[in-house]
């Protein structure tokens, strides 16, 4: 077992998250469509989210990370096949070659497990299914009606309800989208040919997850393995197979200063990395290496939690902050909005953790990433509030009028 006691060896081990994160290099997948096609490969997964005070988090994700990203870019992997949607952790796209080991979680709600809702209108799913044999693709727009709808997943009408059961089985596929309508296929007609549809073993899907979460993260707790996946059988499978691959010298375990335990490839430390370098990253919150956050404040020792669901008189760092990466630390974070209309970014509150910087660097390195930003956000100027620590706020100020 490696114990990490130097912050050398601590800085390391944040170089290797970041860097199979493909965070450190400029361009570690590619460019454009192509990029985000490796990238999704890469990552296993990409979460997709509703809220839109910037640009949604299945786009942010890639355009972290692909240079000429283009928010299009992600339905035209769906309608070619090369991604499809749903259910990780959570809604996301995942690459089409991983259809298999989204048949577990399809046969469980088949089988009576609850995802979303209880007592399915069996009738009613049979009828739409039926609709869809024989007319053809239904888009989600073609379900409504001029009743008012209420928030909530648990607030649409029947007939929503039983087709996104029909999603949840697997009977149905989203086969493209506009925005979020979504447009439902029988799966049969959606999913390519070449795709492998059987049905995998639980030593196979342990072994999926496994591979997955070391490729991606560069090392995995035993609970980040089965990251908020509710199946007791493959929490144990998982278990066993780690022990097995350490019992073979094929995995080693580290021990981080919290006391925390990873596993990870046998001389993974040892690889050689990407250098750090003075590039800044203004993350989303539901980017793939943030969203575990008992891993990132174990490793990163940077504590940070989404507040859009915080009662707004207890928030602290704004509705919707965004974690900002530089060096290979986490130093701030940033409330912003995109007013699109007006095509201003609004930063609401810009707060940097006390480390100790190079303010200079820093304040370049940030107005570099929020130009970058405010045109992915299809904005062309920007606003800045209040800032934290406060002397910083002229500086700033300055520095960002230049964009003007």
């Amino acid at each position: 077992m490696i114990e990490i006691k130097h912050p050398h060896d601590l800085k390391r081990l944040r170089r290797l998250a970041l860097a199979t994160q493909g965070l450190l290099q400029a361009q570690p997948y590619g460019a454009g469509l192509v990029g985000a096609r490796k990238a999704i490969n890469h990552l296993g997964y990409v979460q997709i989210d509703t809220i839109s005070v910037v640009e949604r988090a299945h786009h942010h994700v890639l355009h972290s990370r692909v240079p000429k990203f283009k928010p299009a870019m992600t339905n035209q992997m769906l309608l070619d096949g090369e991604v499809f949607e749903y259910w990780s952790h959570a809604a996301a796209f995942l690459p089409i070659d991983d259809f298999r080991f989204s048949l577990p979680y399809k046969h469980a709600i088949k089988s009576g497990q609850t995802h979303w809702y209880k007592n399915p209108d069996k009738k009613l799913m049979g009828e739409l299914l039926a609709r869809i044999r024989s007319d053809g693709p239904l888009r989600s727009r073609d379900l409504e009606t001029n009743t008012t709808k209420r928030a909530g997943w648990w607030d649409w009408k029947p007939a929503k309800k039983a087709i996104e059961q029909l999603y949840m089985e697997g009977d149905l596929m989203v086969c493209d989208r506009e925005g979020f309508q979504k447009t439902y296929d029988l799966t049969e007609r959606v999913l390519p040919s070449h795709v492998n549809s059987t049905m995998p073993s639980m030593d196979e899907y342990a072994a999926h997850l496994l591979d997955q979460q070391l490729r991606c993260h560069g090392f995995a707790s035993l609970k980040g393995l089965t990251y908020l996946r509710r199946n007791t059988e493959l929490r144990k499978t998982m278990k066993t197979l780690v022990n097995e691959r350490l019992a073979q010298g094929l995995l080693e375990q580290v021990q981080v200063p919290s006391g925390e335990f990873f596993v990870l490839e046998t001389g993974a430390l040892e690889r050689r990395l990407p250098r750090l370098n003075d590039r800044m990253l203004i993350l989303s919150p539901f980017d793939n290496s943030v969203i575990q956050r008992d891993r990132l404040k174990a490793v990163f020792q940077y504590d940070y939690q989404l507040e859009c669901y915080v009662p707004a008189a207890k928030r602290q760092y704004g509705y919707f902050s965004l974690p900002l990466l530089y060096k290979g630390e986490f130093i701030g974070r940033m409330d912003s909005k995109a007013h699109r209309k007006t095509g201003q970014l609004e930063i609401k509150l810009l707060h940097f953790e006390q480390h100790s910087f190079d303010e200079d660097r820093v304040i370049a390195a940030f107005v570099e990433a929020i130009t970058h930003f405010s045109h992915f956000q299809a904005c062309d100027s920007v606003s800045l509030a209040t800032v934290h620590p406060k002397q910083l706020t002229q500086r700033l100020h300055r520095a960002l009028k230049s964009l003007e």
